[in-house]
């Protein structure tokens, strides 16, 4: 492990069965539930994480490269998100911001 690289990360919200389906779907992300209220997470560039079941989302914001950024905030509105900040160029990136469906905030980044 590198010093001070995030390793881990936990996203947390109710209705776990939605959460499941929105990363899966929207980032193909690899969902493995390991009993109620808790799955573990591995995003294709191998950081490994978990969805946590609880009465409210928490505070986390993750930055994701995405291809199409456009494609992806159609789906994640599909998926049963919010858009917070549409498709914007901040000067370095292209850049959205989304919620999941318990609320979290996602920000996806034009690659």
């Amino acid at each position: 492990m590198t010093d001070n690289a995030i390793v881990h990360f936990d996203i947390s919200g109710p209705r776990e069965g939605d959460l499941h389906r929105f990363y899966a779907e929207l980032l193909g992300w690899k969902v493995d539930p390991q009993g109620p209220g808790y799955a573990l997470v591995e995003t294709p560039g191998g950081l490994r994480g978990s969805l946590v079941e609880s009465e409210a989302a928490a505070d986390i914001t993750l930055g994701v490269g995405v291809p199409d950024l456009d494609a992806a905030v159609a789906a994640a509105t599909e998926l049963g998100g919010t858009v917070v900040m549409p498709p914007t160029d901040n000067g370095w990136v292209v850049k959205a911001q989304v919620t999941d469906p318990a609320g979290n905030t996602l920000t996806l980044i034009q690659q």
